[in-house]
């Protein structure tokens, strides 16, 4: 389609500019969706020019879902944050075809015995995003993160070519039940797992090899590398690629089961694995996941295993949820593999909280896609029960895919050449002394100035969930601690360019954006500063609860343990130690020096919807049917009431769901009122 951009009006310029646009993505679902390429990349090209000839000559037709848009001219300076509508959870694992019988099991208990059937699907091992449409033009795209909020991901999206910019009423077949003004909807989120084919993921790392860089350990951190990128242009050459399953927020229509959830996809123009399959029974689910595991190696990219979910979508809401997975829905975890290997040493690692573990040095082998030299022992007694010996052949296997560890000693193969391994006495850091909690089987490291903690602390505080800081991996903190300019949390916030250049393979560049993380990780949330603070016990979960109950770091910090044991989420041992954490004048000193730095010290305060509830102190027990207990909980403090963890006397009301446990018991005993769900959602107007 030639066009002469220098002598047509701007009516016949929108109207070819138009056409092209409709054959350009007709072109690209055919390429990179349908894998049926119906012109030559030559041709394609040649339609992209026209395109862009004619938005540079009447600047006014521009549009940003054009095809001309997908990768945007500078880097960013930091990613924006994106809350999910609907969150992302994740979910609960599974490793053998009796926890799927038993999930089959909870499912139909849970549904009174109602006939359930299944969709079964592939275990993608990449990264999750979401992906908004409005009024049919692809608007925003989002990380996972936490579930409730993740990065803005947007112009790194943008570059996955399968990946429609706008959803066309040209691309649905005729005779579909899903027409275009069907499913162009007025907003709907699109779930989906961004993933590298493995070819890719060769290229890219033979490229990063030449280039002198650190080459990626497997494909799905290649794929989250990508996306971590502020550069789109970088980004779009990693070749990466999405399947779409699912749906998140969606506001003009409903949808009946999973499975047309997925045919509404595939024929809105969406990449949908065709490897899908409706099962009657969870005897057949369990037979289509066991094929996979042996086919899957014929794949042009990785899976892990399968997801099995109810495909009646109004008994999937009838399922809920529980604070972090779904209850309609199981991950099917293949058998991970192993491979034979010779332990040549064993090290000991000191961790952030002082924990000593121990680490088999092994003599290389491949295995799971990459190649392992290193496997977790766990600890002192792991290596007396299994009887692990420097010099011993052992099996290794990756749990969960990612971790290496020894699994069990090849006995057969001993010499007697092989020597019994003791833990150290003292510190092999520092020197300093050890001891072992009796309730515990990790030997610590008792000094607090140990810079294996401080190394490990500092890995904890720039990791993803935590404040999620560019470029602070384990060779920048590694030369940081080695070279006295960090000494805690603190003095990241006071380095210099000038200083970071002292280091080794450290540009001015890589300089510039370590520093532009560390700037961008002041606007991350309390809950996640709290988190980041590494104290003992406090996983996100808790660090969201502590942020949201008392809403600034000054208030938690002066905080009793009383005062923390009355948050529903947070228990005796987490209540200790958060308290012993924040009495220590040298956290303390931190803290103010964070503070300094203009972090976030305030958690937004949850909108106060009514008082309808006020004066009323609450305590939730047991599994709620229709919602979570957090998102229970949440819903009665926007209505004005106080939640509580401990039965006691100034407790108002209980709230019990199935398997309340000893709270019911002793509010009964105290003859404080108890309602059920359906009694308090009657309470709080039908909510």
């Amino acid at each position: 389609m030639a066009v002469k951009t220098k002598s047509i009006s701007l009516a016949q310029a929108k109207s070819q500019a138009g056409q092209l646009r409709k054959l350009i993505r007709h072109h690209d679902r055919k390429y990179y969706v349908e894998n049926q390429p119906e012109v030559t990349d030559q041709e394609y090209d040649r339609l992209l020019h026209s395109l862009k000839e004619l938005e540079e000559t009447f600047p006014q037709l521009a549009a940003p879902d054009s095809p001309t848009q997908r990768v945007s001219g500078e880097p960013l300076k930091a990613f924006g944050t994106v809350r999910h509508r609907v969150p992302m959870m994740s979910l609960d694992n599974t490793y053998s075809p009796n926890e799927l019988r038993e999930f089959d099991a909870r499912v139909r208990r849970f549904l009174g015995g109602e006939p359930v059937r299944y969709v079964v699907e592939l275990k993608y091992d990449g990264v999750s995003v979401s992906l908004t449409y409005q009024n049919g033009a692809f608007v925003r795209g989002a990380t996972r993160g936490d579930g409730e909020q993740g990065d803005d991901i947007t112009g790194n999206l943008k570059t996955i070519r399968s990946i429609p910019m706008r959803l066309e009423s040209g691309r649905c077949p005729l005779g579909t039940r899903y027409r275009m003004e069907r499913y162009r909807m007025e907003r709907m989120e699109v779930r989906g797992e961004v993933y590298m084919p493995r070819a890719a993921f060769e290229e890219v790392n033979r490229r990063r090899q030449k280039e002198g860089e650190p080459v990626f350990a497997n494909p799905r951190n290649a794929a989250a590398g990508s996306l971590k990128q502020l550069d789109p242009r970088i980004v779009q050459k990693r070749n990466l690629q999405i399947f779409c399953y699912g749906l998140g927020a969606v506001q003009g229509r409903a949808f009946a089961a999973q499975h047309q959830v997925l045919e509404f996809l595939r024929d809105a123009g969406f990449r949908v694995n065709p490897h899908f399959k409706r099962c009657a029974t969870i005897e057949e689910a369990i037979t289509f996941c066991n094929g996979w595991e042996t086919r899957r190696k014929g794949l042009e990219y990785d899976i892990d295993g399968m997801v099995i979910k109810v495909d009646d979508l109004a008994q999937q809401r009838r399922l809920g949820v529980t604070a972090k997975s779904p209850r309609y829905a199981i991950s099917y975890k293949f058998p991970a593999e192993r491979a034979v290997t010779q332990l040549l040493d064993i090290e000991v690692n000191v961790g952030r909280t002082g924990a000593l573990t121990p680490v088999a040095i092994l003599k290389p082998v491949f295995l799971a896609g990459t190649t392992v030299s290193r496997a977790s022992l766990h600890n002192e007694d792991e290596i007396k029960r299994k009887e692990v010996r420097v010099g011993d052949w052992v099996r290794v296997e990756k749990a969960g895919e990612i971790i290496p560890q020894v699994v069990e000693v090849v006995k057969e193969k001993r010499t007697g050449k092989e020597k019994v391994f003791r833990m150290p006495v003292i510190c092999p850091v520092c020197s300093g002394p050890v001891s072992r909690d009796p309730e515990e089987v990790a030997l610590r490291c008792e000094s607090l100035t140990c810079p294996a903690q401080l190394k490990e602390r500092l890995l904890h505080f720039a990791q993803r969930s935590a404040m999620d800081i560019e470029g602070l991996g384990d060779a920048m903190v590694q030369q940081l601690v080695d070279k006295g300019l960090v000494k805690d949390y603190g003095d990241l916030y006071q380095l210099t360019k000038e200083q970071l250049l002292t280091l080794e393979r450290m540009g001015e560049k890589s300089a510039v954006n370590l520093l532009n993380g560390i700037q961008a990780s002041k606007e991350r949330s309390l809950s996640r500063l709290v988190f980041a603070l590494g104290i003992r016990h406090v996983g996100s979960a808790n660090a969201q609860a502590l942020a949201r109950h008392f809403g600034s770091m000054e208030k938690l910090a002066r905080a009793t343990v009383e005062q923390l044991r009355e948050i529903s989420e947070v228990g005796p041992v987490v209540a200790e130690s958060a308290a012993a954490f924040f009495r220590a004048p040298a956290n303390s000193r931190v803290l103010q020096k964070l503070k300094a730095a203009g972090l976030k010290r305030e958690e937004a305060a949850p909108k106060r919807v009514s008082k309808r509830l006020a004066g009323q102190t609450i305590i939730f027990t047991g599994e709620m049917e229709g919602l979570t207990r957090l998102q229970a909980e949440e819903l009665a403090r926007s209505l004005g009431a106080v939640i509580a963890s401990n039965v006691t006397k100034k407790t108002t009301l209980v709230v019990a769901g199935a398997s309340p446990g000893s709270k019911l018991k002793k509010a009964q005993v105290l003859g404080i009122q108890v309602i059920d769900e359906v009694e308090f959602k009657k309470r709080i107007g039908g909510k």
